[in-house]
């Protein structure tokens, strides 16, 4: 076989290996907005964003009481399914697929969300521990206790957000903003200061945009949308 005849039998192998899926199924393009592809694993990152997100806007908004709502337990429905359930799915799909980062967060995350649940979960009876019986009054050491919390969780999202320095600048402000928010809410409850743990809602908010920008980022990417959303990458393609 001549040169050009092995080159031609190469270009058509390549075109053939192109049009297939990594489950080996012809990849169906027809309905670019519904794109039939049959993966081995989909992608579980957008749906641990996006839960996420969800979990943040909602803190955020019972935080700065939205509406004049005072009573937060409407969430707790949506942190411990939503937030906490499908982030734990989404660490158990990243853990198979190998990603050791996204396994760790997302796993943190969905446990986070659940604890946050329970806090105001009437029959965890943990609000209940720091109310007088009598008076019905809530003792101080309920705000240093969600001090003690939100510290440790500040702590473990600095450990995430030095390991997404070579992820993308979207991430990375994600859990930047994230540890600001952190940060506020734990000085907030220690000095029992409403004005700071306000600040630190009203910063959650961006946590939210960014979560909602990088979940849609992998959601709207490979073709099922007729565009991107750029998550800006921090690392050099090589």
């Amino acid at each position: 076989m001549s040169d050009d005849s092995k080159l031609e039998a190469y270009g058509n192998a390549q075109h053939l290996e192109q049009v297939r899926t990594a489950g080996g199924h012809i990849e169906d393009r027809s309905q670019p907005a519904l794109p039939i592809v049959h993966r081995r694993l989909a992608n579980p990152s957008p749906l641990g964003l996006l839960s996420f997100a969800t979990g943040m806007f909602l803190i955020s908004s019972f935080g700065v009481h939205a509406r004049g709502i005072q009573t937060p337990n409407v969430m707790i429905s949506v942190l411990i399914f939503f937030g906490g359930i499908c982030q734990y799915i989404v660490g158990i799909m990243e853990f198979v697929s190998g990603n050791t980062f996204g396994a760790t967060v997302f796993s943190s995350y969905g446990a986070f969300n659940v604890s946050y649940a329970m806090i105001y979960l009437p029959g965890s009876g943990i609000i209940a521990a720091y109310t007088d019986p009598k008076t019905g009054a809530i003792s101080p050491e309920f705000q240093q206790s969600l001090s003690l919390y939100v510290w440790a969780w500040f702590i473990l999202t600095v450990i995430f957000t030095i390991a997404a320095v070579r992820s993308s600048w979207i991430l990375f402000l994600d859990l930047a903003f994230l540890d600001l928010t952190l940060l506020l809410l734990a000085v907030g409850f220690m000095v029992q200061n409403e004005k700071v743990s306000t600040a630190g809602y009203g910063v959650g908010y961006v946590v939210a945009v960014l979560s909602y920008w990088a979940g849609c980022a992998g959601l709207y990417s490979g073709g099922t949308t007729p565009f991107t959303i750029p998550t800006f990458p921090l690392h050099k393609e090589e």
